[in-house]
């Protein structure tokens, strides 16, 4: 078989194993998407829409529900308030305590943000999670790290920020060598695996997700393929199931060391 056939096979869906084109492994092509349409410079692609989507979703959600509370609480109240005494008792509190009630609405909104971000990737239609592109994490962390300078710099003051940083009682000799590593460690390496991490887990996760979606239709055949697809198949079924919990854990993640920054910048770390 050419390879024009074998391309046409693949690009009509026909491509399954003994038809004589390989198997169309995914790779940095799937995260790329054409613009659904362009205004001026700005190319506005489906990831970019399911950004917009997500906002506005949990945005509508915790309208609707507060828009008329009531005393007890049903139906999408009654959600809305779980989820955010969740944010609170397991993030917010073991951090900030009580005196940090006032940053709830803040780490809510960033928790359920990303979440639902990360939700994408399992729906039909959208099949994308929004954080698997980088661009829309760095926006995230460059707010939580200006939030986190503004903190320190308001309770301690720009010295008592910068001193506060060295643990006390260390030598004067060790402060040539510790100065430029904590300074790296607050201002290069925090916010880098504060955002490479939400990143990394959901690239890698809705690479493997692909994976074996395309290896289940590539291998079904009337063939010992099927046996394979099968396989295949259950493995879908299995990292489906698996995603469900990283999309959490990583929005858990993102939030709770953000309350964490927080906190050490209204009290020295130290």
């Amino acid at each position: 078989m050419t390879g024009e056939v074998r391309l046409t096979a693949a690009s009509t869906g026909g491509c399954h194993l003994f038809s004589g084109c390989g198997y169309p492994a995914p790779g940095l092509q799937d995260f790329e998407f054409k613009p659904l349409f362009t205004v001026g410079s700005l190319h506005f692609t489906k990831p970019m829409l399911l950004a917009v989507l997500c906002a506005a979703g949990v945005i509508a959600f915790f309208w609707a529900a507060f828009w008329r509370p009531k005393m007890v609480p049903r139906g999408a109240q009654n959600l809305a308030e779980l989820g955010i005494l969740a944010v609170r008792d397991q993030i917010l509190r073991p951090a900030l305590g009580r005196r940090g009630d006032r940053y709830l609405p803040f780490l809510v909104s960033l928790f359920f943000f990303i979440w639902v971000c990360n939700l994408m990737e399992l729906f039909p239609v959208f099949q994308f999670p929004v954080m698997s592109r980088i661009g829309f994490v760095w926006p995230l962390v460059i707010i939580v790290y200006l939030l986190y300078l503004y903190l320190g710099f308001r309770h301690q003051g720009l010295w008592g920020y910068f001193r506060n940083m060295i643990p006390p009682g260390v030598p004067f000799f060790i402060l040539p060598i510790l100065i430029p590593v904590e300074l790296a460690r607050f201002f290069v390496v925090q916010p880098f695996t504060l955002g490479v991490r939400l990143f990394a887990n959901m690239f890698a996760g809705h690479l493997l997700l692909t994976i074996f979606y395309l290896a289940t239709w590539y291998l079904a055949s009337l063939s010992i393929g099927l046996l394979y697809a099968v396989g295949s198949a259950a493995m879908v079924v299995f990292v489906f199931l698996l995603e469900l919990l990283v999309d959490l854990l990583q929005a858990f993640i993102f939030t709770t060391l953000t309350a964490t920054y927080i906190a050490s910048s209204l009290e020295p770390a130290h």
